[in-house]
């Protein structure tokens, strides 16, 4: 299958839907896109209502262009990740991957201009997080939450502000960032470096103020990382974690029981944000951001120092602390929803505490004038208790 073919077919699925986000190519299934959070099938004449296997797999191996290292870890791995361009028309973040024996491809289209903060109507906290010296902000959630357009957006706001040397770490490059008052250099895995520990180890000598490391995945990754954020760097970087909370263990839990206390120490002196985000379907179509936002303060040091108990919890201590720029994916939420973005049946879905954030949702639906209940009307029985039948 020639270049030209293949971009044919990925013109060809671009075109198919608006906002289409990913293209997937596989067995047994005809080329389908995902559009706004739902996949759809493309029409082609003459048509693909089934893929075979020989087409998935012409189709997989000629995007990977003959590379021996990415044609090794396939085969040895079960997938590898690769960027692609179609040229004039899109970037994309590419995934092959076997299942059953055959193979199967999901490319993720990048945005190629990079949204503002205000564009993207994130919360006061991510101003503050682009004003941040050293050391570490994490932003964590689901494969496809936006991590990496939330992270572009911080930089972008030091790129414009700051002359500083940026250093990232990406698999791929997504976002292209233009030299403005900063200096970037932007390198990619597999191209530029083979591991995010040797990248990570390097650009402690290539005079950065800046390091993306494009996700921590193993403990000398996160070793190195702690090491520059504590002389003096500001490292930003990712987790597949679903909270704050669970941020934390992640990373202590990625250390022997031994280095435990050595750990919460360092970590307790570096982490100045933990960001975790989820996409929620908005009303109207489309989808929006809500997110938990922990930022660090004398009780979040402790609680990092000594660990969570009853009455000490992260979640506690950020309710306890919007005032200063955190926020709980329920709050959050229930701000939604007041302004209309989210239904209630998608806040309660979503929510981590249904409890919290039903409270939430009854209180605005009550201010209002709206009814929180589907009980009828309650009244007193006036006469409970009175004229018993006889025989009692």
């Amino acid at each position: 299958m020639r270049k030209e073919e293949i971009d044919y077919i990925l013109t060809k699925m671009l075109d198919s839907a608006k906002n289409v986000s990913d293209l997937n190519i596989t067995v047994g299934r005809p080329f389908q896109v995902e559009s706004a959070g739902q996949l759809m099938s493309v029409k082609f004449d003459p048509p693909f209502n089934s893929l075979t296997p020989f087409q998935a797999e012409v189709f997989a191996l000629n995007l990977l262009r003959q590379d021996r290292r990415l044609t090794e870890m396939l085969l040895t791995d079960g997938s590898c990740d690769l960027s692609y361009e179609l040229p004039g028309k899109a970037r994309f973040r590419v995934n092959v991957f076997s299942q059953r024996g055959y193979y199967s491809t999901v490319l993720r289209k990048l945005e190629t201009k990079i949204p503002t903060r205000q564009e993207l109507n994130l919360p006061d906290a991510f101003y503050n997080m682009s004003k941040e010296k050293n050391g570490i902000i994490m932003i964590t959630g689901a494969t496809g939450s936006g991590k990496t357009t939330s992270l572009a957006t911080i930089l972008n706001e030091i790129n414009e502000e700051q002359a500083a040397h940026i250093i990232t770490l990406e698999d791929p490059v997504e976002y292209v960032h233009a030299h403005k008052k900063s200096t970037l250099n932007q390198r990619e895995l597999g191209t530029d470096f083979d591991s995010y520990a040797n990248g990570l180890r390097a650009a402690l000598r290539q005079a950065p103020k800046i390091i993306l490391v494009g996700e921590m995945r193993d403990r000398e990754t996160v070793e190195i990382a702690l090491s520059a954020a504590e002389t003096g760097h500001l490292v930003l970087t990712t987790l597949h974690t679903i909270d704050a909370g669970s941020t934390i263990n992640r990373i202590i839990g990625m250390f022997a029981s031994d280095e435990e206390n050595q750990v919460r120490i360092r970590l307790a002196e570096t982490m100045r944000w933990i960001v975790c985000q989820r996409l929620l379907p908005k009303v109207g179509g489309g989808r929006v951001a809500a997110f938990e936002i922990m930022g660090t303060n004398l009780r979040i040091k402790d609680t990092i120092l000594n660990g969570e108990s009853e009455g000490k919890t992260f979640y506690e201590i950020i309710l306890a602390n919007r005032a200063f720029g955190m926020t709980t994916f329920e709050e959050y939420m229930v701000d939604l929803f007041k302004d209309g973005l989210i239904t209630e049946e998608t806040a309660r879905a979503y929510a981590s505490n249904r409890s919290i954030i039903g409270r939430g949702i009854d209180f605005i639906k009550s201010a209002k004038g709206e009814t929180t209940t589907d009980i009828g009307k309650l009244e007193v029985d006036t006469n409970y208790g009175k004229g018993k039948p006889k025989g009692w």
